[in-house]
């Protein structure tokens, strides 16, 4: 898959992760550029089983769904790029200089801004930024691994 793609929505999403609620952080992906880079949505809402107990009071996204969302992202990139081959499930595989920089709040959203850095074999790694207005919230960079059904 090398051509832009305008959007995948949720149910291509779904296709493509074995993840489901709760653990779906990623409502739609936007400007696809093939397996190089991709801005995943996710809506924070109130309802959220997270934000019920971090924190009562101050209801604060936690740091690792921020990351998970940004993995989730670059796998739907993965899994799309390797239609052509045996490959059917991605795997988080590395976190490397995570950090944090502001909360995420019900209300918010968040964009995952992945760009690809290098592949080898079955093995991909993006630099991930988890934006809200603009602003960074999180970034990292994430290593993901393909794996034959």
């Amino acid at each position: 898959m090398s051509d832009t793609i305008d959007a995948v929505g949720i149910h291509e999403i779904l296709k493509a992760l074995p993840h489901r609620y709760p653990f779906l952080m990623v409502d739609k992906i936007v400007k696809i550029n093939g397996e190089q880079s991709a801005i995943g949505i996710k809506n924070c809402t109130f309802n959220e089983p997270h934000f019920q107990g971090h924190f009562p009071g101050n209801p604060i996204m936690p740091g690792v769904l921020l990351l998970e969302g940004m993995a989730q992202t670059a796998g739907v990139l993965c899994v799309l790029a390797s239609q052509r081959q045996n490959f059917k499930y991605v795997f988080f595989m590395t976190i490397d200089q995570a950090k944090f920089r502001r909360p995420v709040v019900p209300g918010d959203v968040v964009e995952f801004h992945m760009d690809m850095q290098k592949k080898r074999k079955n093995m991909w790694w993006y630099r991930g930024e988890a934006k809200v207005d603009g602003e960074i919230a999180a970034e990292a960079i994430l290593g993901a691994m393909m794996r034959e059904a």
